[in-house]
């Protein structure tokens, strides 16, 4: 299946299948009651997800909405959760995928962690390079966005890439 910028994949609390990420970015935002959204997680190639759910059905955590023309792929939970009850290599397959993604979110910590707001949207910036070349983040994220993924109001993200601008020209 093919998804072009801004359509949902899933809703948040609905239940349904898994889906392998082909190609392409993923959002998730998480939906508060009060109508306020927060971004949780970027999704990246070859990712299956959602990953609370690798093992054991559970209701999506959040909305998962296309930063860039993806392909996904659909796969039935049934069929999902039946293969791993006889195919142990795929426990292992799923191990491995969390590890891949808990150490996304280690390089996700180390952005949060800088000191200068400077250089965790640098490095946010070359994070996102790795998977699609964009000449500005505001391509994909909106400066509220940016600001969740590392920590910073969206006034101090904007003064920012104001002044890469100006220092680009």
């Amino acid at each position: 299946m093919i998804l072009h910028k801004g359509e949902v994949l899933f809703r948040q609390g609905e239940t349904g299948p898994l889906y392998h990420l082909k190609s392409g970015l993923l959002k998730i935002v998480r939906v508060h009651a009060d109508g306020a959204l927060t971004l949780v997680n970027i999704i990246v190639p070859d990712e299956i997800i959602p990953h609370h759910s690798l093992m054991s059905p559970n209701p999506y955590y959040g909305t998962a909405i296309a930063l860039v023309t993806c392909e996904v792929e659909v796969l039935s939970a049934p069929d999902w959760y039946r293969h791993l009850d006889y195919n142990p290599e795929k426990c292992r397959d799923i191990a491995l995928q969390l590890q891949g993604k808990l150490r996304m979110m280690q390089q996700r910590i180390d952005q949060l962690t800088e000191v200068s707001p400077a250089e965790k949207l640098r490095k946010l910036q070359l994070w996102f390079q790795t998977f699609i070349p964009v000449a500005s983040l505001s391509e994909l994220l909106t400066q509220d966005e940016i600001g969740q993924l590392i920590g910073l109001r969206r006034e101090t993200v904007n003064r920012l890439l104001r002044a890469q601008s100006a220092n680009r020209e």
